[in-house]
């Protein structure tokens, strides 16, 4: 794939219309064929009236009627040719600005959350691709239009150069009246694009969280958050409109009022007997032709007005940085990670936790263990960002407490990227003591586990990472979410499962804590103490009061 011009929006917007310069072409070419049909009718049908009806030629009447037929039939296959065209355009233009966001979350990966919100990457991957694919309408019916208008003032410059001046001076004119409201239209847009993604963020994160809602109270004050801010949307929407309408009216009413003008000036000349009857019929059609092209290239500055506040949003997403493939090879052998922030070492083979009062500091040193983000990290005493990622990433696994489970077989999701071993499937449920999920590993699961409970989705994320069996494992909280007896099985078959491999698990579970090798003690994000869980109960009053809390 072509490399993509992000550095802004309308230089994105031209890269795209690069890349389907086929489509664009041939929506241009039907355009102007079905324009040109269109604005030679009248031109026939004059011939008609002056060659035939006037001097009462019936022979030559139904000739020229042949001929206005035979264009009139060609002009609606050009006609359907054109939608058919111009459709497709704007669907290959959408569907290939899809791809790129679906390719640039994929890279980004884990770090996605991090850098930008749910909502914005919902808003751009369903609303802003189909709007940059109507600004593509700018290259196909837009350069048909300005053709078609380019036509019908050479064939009224045949009849009389006065209405072809007035052609040519006032199309340009009602674009440029149309202007300034374009360019209100898009200052208010991407303050509504704005406000929109955040809405969105909004709404999937009450979605999300309407288990824990419905358990912990606070609908109400969410409902309340999510109807003002939506309040704000729509307010903000109505200012979008606002200048949008005065478009619609203008692309309506200023072609009618031109096509006034001209056709007063042509009765004019007629009555003068500078055109003859013929002519003045052409002249009419002409200029009532001419309709369709200043609308069409009205609304095309609304689409492309509209296609540069949506490129604006996903230029920004894609100017987001991914993580650099490069760098140097990762230790051969499995060796310590150090992060010296926080005074954390985990050691190969070993059973490492981290306990702390505040659950965000243990996630964050194993973020930067896992070299997701910026850190200091070391393995083997090099630096984790001088190390090429996609070694870290086969040999050390970060879980998430949230991670999302894809829809699919529960072998499946299990399985992840590896080729799914049903027996090794079945000993990761095992361990982490999923066999409620069911002994079937056809069993469907849906998106994000939703038919599973928050405990059962819990465990089957332990299972895929166990299932992974990475050099290192660093888990936050892999256990919150399950009993006391659960707890206590999923510690001792992890240890087993384990054994010979890092682990890191960030707890304060008792359970846990006394099957670890080494316990770190975190005091406001740093190592306080190390030792066994035994030994810190007995030294440490601080870390005894944690645990027993």
């Amino acid at each position: 794939m072509a490399v993509v011009d992000a550095r802004g929006p309308v230089r994105y917007l031209w890269w795209l219309a690069r890349q389907v310069k086929g489509r664009v072409a041939l929506g241009a070419i039907f355009g102007s064929l079905w324009f040109a049909s269109l604005a030679v009718t009248p031109y026939l049908i004059s011939q008609a009236i002056d060659r035939g009806l006037v001097p009462h030629r019936p022979s030559v009447l139904i000739a020229w009627a042949g001929v206005v037929l035979a264009v009139g039939v060609a002009s609606a296959w050009l006609g359907i040719m054109r939608h058919r065209s111009m459709t497709r355009l704007r669907l290959a233009a959408a569907m290939r600005t899809a791809d790129l966001v679906m390719t640039h979350a994929t890279r980004l990966g884990a770090a996605l959350p991090r850098r930008v919100t749910a909502g914005e990457v919902v808003t751009i991957g369903i609303s802003d691709v189909w709007t940059i694919g109507r600004a593509m309408n700018a290259g196909g019916v837009g350069v048909a239009s300005v053709v078609a208008c380019v036509v019908i003032a050479v064939m009224l410059s045949r009849i009389s150069g006065m209405l072809a001046a007035v052609i040519m001076i006032g199309v340009p004119s009602m674009v440029l009246i149309v202007g300034p409201l374009l360019r209100r239209t898009q200052r208010a847009g991407a303050r509504y694009r704005e406000r929109q993604g955040a809405v969105n963020g909004r709404l999937l994160d009450v979605l999300g969280g309407l288990r824990i809602l419905n358990g912990l109270g606070g609908k109400e004050l969410h409902l309340a958050r999510y109807q003002r801010e939506s309040s704000a949307l729509r307010d903000q929407g109505y200012r979008v409109g606002g200048p949008s309408s005065w478009i619609g009216a203008l692309g309506e009413c200023l072609p009618a009022v031109f096509i006034g003008v001209v056709i007063w000036l042509a009765a004019r000349l007629a009555v003068d007997g500078g055109l003859t009857p013929g002519q003045l019929m052409a002249v009419y059609g002409y200029t009532a032709m001419l309709v369709i092209p200043v609308n069409v290239l009205i609304f095309v500055g609304f689409d492309v007005t509209h296609g540069v506040v949506a490129a604006r949003r996903l230029t920004e997403f894609l100017r987001l940085p991914v993580d650099d493939p490069s760098g140097e090879p990762a230790p051969a052998a499995p060796a310590a990670l150090h992060d010296p922030v926080s005074g954390v070492c985990a050691e190969p083979g070993r059973f490492t936790a981290l306990a702390g009062s505040r659950p965000a500091d243990g996630a964050e040193i194993l973020d930067r263990l896992g070299a997701y983000g910026p850190t200091e990290a070391t393995w083997a005493g090099r630096r984790l960002d001088d190390i090429a990622v996609a070694e870290i990433r086969d040999r050390v696994l970060v879980t998430e407490h949230e991670a999302d489970l894809f829809a699919g077989t529960l072998r499946e999701v299990v399985a992840g990227r590896l080729a799914p071993d049903d027996r090794r499937i079945r000993q990761a449920l095992t361990t982490a003591v999923a066999h409620d999920v069911g002994d079937d590993l056809d069993r469907p699961l849906t998106w994000g586990g939703r038919n599973l409970s928050g405990g059962q989705r819990q465990r089957v994320r332990l299972a895929r990472a166990v299932y992974a069996d990475p050099e290192m494992l660093l888990a936050p909280e892999p256990t919150s979410a399950v009993d006391a007896h659960t707890e206590a099985a999923i510690a001792d078959r992890l240890s087993q499962a384990r054994a010979g491999r890092g682990t890191v698990l960030a707890t304060t579970s008792p359970v846990l804590l006394d099957r670890a090798d080494t316990v770190h003690w975190l005091v406001d994000g740093r190592v306080a103490a190390s030792g066994t869980h035994r030994e810190l109960l007995a030294t440490e009053s601080g870390y005894r009061a944690l645990v027993n809390r």
